[in-house]
């Protein structure tokens, strides 16, 4: 799976761009603020049709313009995708497949698989549950679009649920209705449960080898799912919190509470690892996310990564870049040093100054 080049008109500060990407390693180069990272957000947007940052789409249009357009195409098992999407300001999005509108982004999940990369998911284990739910989500939505409609309802359902608790407090003959949303948030909440674990259990099955090797056999890495509630417990635990939940208006047990531990010889390092074995796990949790993509779509996935490398000691960036050489790489950074001190193949190069691409024939 590649992406074979990528189109833009008003997205984010490019009034218009034209990129062909080569199947192995392309580099986009430039100072800061220039616009690298923006193409990588269209990529991602490609195959997800959300921003990695969570922007809104009217925040991606670039200023003084109403509508954006992105046109990708991707390269999967001998076929060309060309995936179109239509960003407006006043107005819903609009997404084409082979020119053939789509209902529901869910359509598009599975053309392009994506794994991104940024500095930012260097402090995954260090950062809040809700960092690791949302890493855990990303995922398992590209892999599973019963995973992203289950998801999608339940977040629903719950906002439900907390309005109505709120609302309870005002009008207490409301309570009568809370059954009707307490069945839906056990039904879509099991299945998001079963799921994650299941998840958690094939990720930590890579995650062990992997960090193994990294830290040179010195420290065993293990993920362990850890759920609000267990999905056989949930109706009971939604009952005994009812009475909390209706003081404090809010839902205190279910999917939406979760965490992900991350422990090396039963030690938390959440909470109590060093910076490096933090940052360490945080790239073995990335590379086996591409082994585990690789298993389960029977392809390679294209992998994102935005300006990780100058975050990373030389012996991370080298077992890095020697980890990714079977699969698509679009890589951004500020400096091409990094590559020439590792001796990496690089197959394309791109160098970005304010929302122009210059292709560039060497290092």
């Amino acid at each position: 799976m590649i992406i074979k080049s990528i189109e833009l008109r008003n997205f984010r500060n490019y009034e218009e761009l034209d990129i062909h990407f080569d199947s192995h390693t392309n580099i986009l180069y430039g100072d800061n603020a220039q616009g690298k990272t923006n193409i990588l957000e269209a990529a991602y947007m490609s195959g997800t049709t959300k921003s990695h940052k969570g922007s809104r789409d009217k925040e991606i249009i670039r200023f003084n313009q109403n509508e954006s357009h992105i046109r990708t195409i991707v390269r999967k098992n001998e076929k060309d995708y060309q995936i179109d999407m239509h960003l407006r300001k006043n107005g819903a999005k609009g997404v084409a497949i082979n020119k053939i509108p789509i209902k529901k982004a869910s359509e598009i999940f599975g053309i392009l698989n994506i794994v991104f990369f940024s500095p930012e998911d260097l402090n995954i284990i260090k950062n809040g549950p809700s960092e690791r739910r949302r890493f855990i989500d990303l995922e398992l939505c590209q892999l599973d679009k019963l995973y992203l409609s289950d998801l999608s309802r339940y977040n629903k359902v719950l906002n439900q649920r907390n309005r109505l608790l709120k609302d309870i407090c005002y009008r207490q003959e409301l309570i009568d209705t809370l059954p009707v949303w307490d069945t839906q948030l056990l039904s879509y909440g099991r299945s998001i449960i079963k799921k994650r674990r299941q998840f958690v259990e094939e990720l930590n099955e890579i995650i062990s080898e992997i960090h193994s090797r990294i830290s040179g056999g010195k420290e065993h890495l293990v993920l362990k799912y850890e759920p609000s509630i267990d999905d056989i417990f949930f109706e009971d635990e939604l009952m005994r919190a009812k009475s909390r939940d209706l003081k404090i208006c809010q839902t205190t047990v279910g999917p939406h509470r979760d965490d992900l531990l991350f422990s090396i010889e039963d030690v938390d390092i959440r909470k109590y690892g060093s910076q490096g074995q933090q940052r360490t796990s945080a790239l073995s949790l990335k590379l086996s996310e591409i082994d585990l993509v690789k298993r389960s779509i029977k392809n390679t996935p294209v992998l994102l990564l935005d300006d990780v490398l100058s975050e990373l000691d030389s012996s991370r960036q080298n077992y890095l870049l020697n980890s990714i050489t079977d699969i698509q790489t679009i890589i951004t950074c500020t400096g091409l040093e990094e590559f020439v001190r590792n001796r990496f193949e690089i197959n394309r190069i791109f160098q970005v100054v304010n929302g122009k691409v210059f292709e560039k024939s060497e290092i």
